[in-house]
């Protein structure tokens, strides 16, 4: 029995291997002799080719870190690491909480480390190759260390409390669990710009001026209650531009990057953010933070089945049943299921940005929101011709082409803002 959950393990860690990577072939063989005419302009011949080579570069690295990481967690599985570690922590310590503490700590911290060289590479050859990077060996240190201390504090808290509730309450251990993660979404969501963004990124009030005016006009006219703009420094780490909706209630606020102040013109800017007030028109944000909610409580009560499973736990060279070891195994068995709701997430997701779009075009106009929406592709590099596969289970945006042909079609009902949503 051991020995066939083994081998289940390592199936489903090379077919997903083996099935990103045939998704990744596809896309980068994928092309068309001519790009269409609503994609015209936005390269020419030399960015057009450097854009190429840039999904190409990246798909050569994707290959060698994704297959680096499959070696490592093969060999951790085939060589037993995480019952060793396991008897190795027991047999030194008397707390069962200080070692599920340091069973993930070393993981994460050893994992981390040998992700480094690669995270490294990326930003400092790929990226800066193509003039995207930004971010200093400073910076990137800072960064790294600043995201462990995040880990150890939030990651840490959370696993005491999981470890706890699991030790205390056993088979209802799921139920209180999904209670906490929830509440602690819900706080996340409130205040993450006020207490993870500090860390990393300076934000700052958008001046007064035309661009204040514009946005804050639009809101006015869309009836959307809005005091909270703020600029962040991205351009510290990357030239790439993004703009976001972040909280709820009191609490919500737009963050631009300076980048996207930089790359769009005034009416640009205001149009991605009427396409992003679309989306809290039409409660899109409400109804991923749900749908997140349901998929944990789902998780948690699988992982509650599964855990008291010895043979689980000894696959992976544990003694017997292990809740920390057991968490490893859960993971790995429930990633097909985690793809699966990936795909339909995404579909899900790339609905909503149509619906969005549409809100913009009707609500504003919908050519700057397809010029900026080219400027922003162009600026990243991006692949004017994925894989439709690639497309169905990768992307959570449609693909610039399709975005651009739904936003020239003239509005129907589908598509057309609710009374509700105009008042």
């Amino acid at each position: 029995m051991v020995q066939t959950i083994l081998a289940i393990y390592l199936f489903i860690l090379v077919g997903s291997f083996l099935l990103e990577r045939w998704l990744d072939l596809k896309n980068l063989r994928h092309s068309v002799p001519e790009l269409p005419e609503e994609l015209q302009g936005i390269y020419d011949e030399n960015e057009y080719r450097r854009s190429q080579l840039y999904k190409k570069e990246n798909t050569r690295f994707s290959f060698i870190s994704s297959s680096f990481s499959l070696l490592l967690m093969t060999g951790a599985i085939l060589l037993g690491v995480f019952g060793m570690l396991d008897r190795f922590l027991t047999g030194h310590l008397d707390s069962y909480y200080l070692v599920v503490l340091l069973f993930f700590g070393i993981l994460g911290f050893v994992s981390d480390l040998l992700s480094t060289p690669f995270e490294a590479w990326d930003t400092f050859k790929i990226e800066e190759r193509y003039g995207f990077n930004k971010t200093t060996s400073r910076t990137f240190v800072t960064d790294k260390l600043k995201g462990w201390l995040v880990m150890v504090i939030i990651g840490g808290g959370i696993l005491l409390l999981l470890t706890w509730l699991y030790q205390a309450t056993g088979r209802w251990f799921w139920l209180l669990a999904w209670g906490a993660i929830t509440l602690f979404s819900l706080v996340m969501n409130l205040f993450y710009s006020n207490l993870i963004v500090p860390l990393f990124n300076k934000q700052t009030p958008l001046e007064d001026g035309p661009l204040r005016d514009a946005i804050e006009a639009f809101a006015k006219k869309a009836g959307y209650h809005l005091k909270n703009i703020y600029v962040i420094d991205g351009s510290k780490r990357s030239s790439k531009a993004n703009a976001y909706f972040t909280g709820l209630g009191p609490k919500k606020r737009i963050v631009l990057y300076d980048t996207l102040i930089t790359d769009l013109d005034t009416e640009e800017i205001v149009a991605v953010l009427a396409h992003e007030i679309g989306h809290y028109k039409k409660k899109h944000t409400l109804w991923g933070l749900l749908t997140g909610i349901v998929q944990t409580g789902i998780m948690l009560y699988l992982f509650s089945l599964f855990v008291a499973v010895p043979e689980l736990s000894q696959a992976l060279g544990a003694d017997g049943a292990s809740f920390h070891i057991g968490l490893i195994a859960f993971t790995i068995l429930y990633s097909p299921l985690s793809m699966l709701l990936g795909i339909a997430g995404n579909m899900f997701s790339r609905r909503n940005e149509y619906q969005a779009d549409a809100y913009a075009a009707e609500n504003y106009r919908s050519e700057p929101l397809v010029s900026g929406l080219k400027k922003l592709n162009k600026n990243s590099l991006g692949n004017l011709t994925p894989h439709p596969l690639y497309v169905f289970f990768h992307y959570s945006h449609p693909p610039l082409l399709q975005r651009i042909r739904a936003l020239n079609k003239p509005l129907t009902a589908e598509n057309r803002p609710s009374a509700a949503n105009k008042r």
